[in-house]
């Protein structure tokens, strides 16, 4: 019998109580729900799922620090938020749990609390000592990874240098193959500038590093093509001839996916010892205790990680 899965149920002033009950629920795979208890029930109400829940949903209780109030957001949880994370990847680690799907998190509320927090892809790759993680996301027939996460704008140029772009590319095909299944997995590249850098007029960055490094890469067998232009990569006619497109930055690629499929796509840490999947959206303090949160994304993010994982 296959191991459960663990279920992070995020920021507990958000929908993550919420959509992480509602999904499990209605889940045929065995899964183990990490959050406060009473939190859970009270999430379970919010949205018609009858307490006890039914049995492949179990529950690995993890005290709240404060009272949480739907919607307001208590930096006091913060420490909280991060005990899930921890209790699940130590899971995945041991072997307790095959995979991890995590509810949002609010980076906010954790950096309000003191704790230097960028998001959950560079928190994982800390805790597992990961050397290179990549952040892609599935969704509306797409898959979209990137070079760089959660950076200013004004940092990214910087942040593309041969040797980051090298593992990321390496990182990027050897999981399409591991985890995804795919032989040789064709992948498109995105240019850093309007154009890709109109032959250098507009930036040099696809002359002096975007190429070299897939042409380097394209020497170790890997099918990377590009740099091109982000706006006629994502057309339809380019996107059918790639298995995944790389984008040089988060506002470049996920737009495009997220229109195509908000709501129901996946974000997927590439890169991990463990398989870990998540939803595609925030917090949505607005909507929290309201009852009224899609959990179609929870539910893609949980179906994947069980993919994943049997692969």
């Amino acid at each position: 019998m296959a191991a459960p899965i663990a279920i992070t149920t995020g920021e507990p002033a958000g929908i993550g109580p919420e959509i992480a009950v509602a999904a499990a629920a209605a889940s045929p795979l065995a899964t183990v729900l990490i959050g406060d208890e009473p939190l859970l029930r009270a999430a379970a109400a919010a949205v018609g799922v009858a307490w006890p829940l039914p049995p492949q949903v179990q529950v690995q209780h993890v005290a709240l620090a404060a009272a949480v109030t739907p919607g307001r957001l208590d930096p006091r949880n913060a420490p909280y938020v991060l005990r899930l994370l921890d209790a699940a990847i130590d899971g995945c680690r041991s072997g307790r749990f095959r995979a991890m799907a995590t509810a949002p998190v609010h980076k906010g509320a954790i950096n309000d609390a003191g704790i230097a927090f960028t998001g959950h892809t560079e928190y994982l790759a800390a805790r597992t000592g990961a050397p290179r993680v990549v952040m892609m996301l599935v969704g509306g027939g797409m898959r979209v990874a990137l070079a760089t996460t959660h950076l200013p704008l004004a940092r990214v140029p910087a942040a593309i240098t041969l040797p980051s772009l090298a593992a990321t590319v390496d990182v990027l095909n050897g999981d399409l193959v591991r985890r995804f299944g795919l032989e040789r997995p064709r992948i498109g590249v995105a240019g850093l500038n309007p154009h890709a850098g109109e032959g250098g007029h507009l930036g040099r960055e696809e002359i002096d590093v975007i190429a070299p490094a897939l042409a380097a890469a394209r020497a170790r067998g890997i099918d990377a093509d590009g740099p091109f232009p982000a706006d006629t990569l994502f057309v339809p006619a380019m996107l059918s001839r790639f298995d995944a497109v790389l984008a040089m930055y988060h506002d470049q690629g996920l737009p495009v996916l997220k229109h195509a499929s908000f709501g129901q796509g996946v974000n997927v840490t590439l890169g991990l010892p463990i398989v870990r999947t998540s939803v595609d959206h925030g917090t949505a303090l607005e909507l929290a205790g309201t009852g009224r949160a899609d959990a179609g994304s929870m539910a893609a993010a949980l179906a994947l990680a069980d993919e994943l994982s049997r692969r």
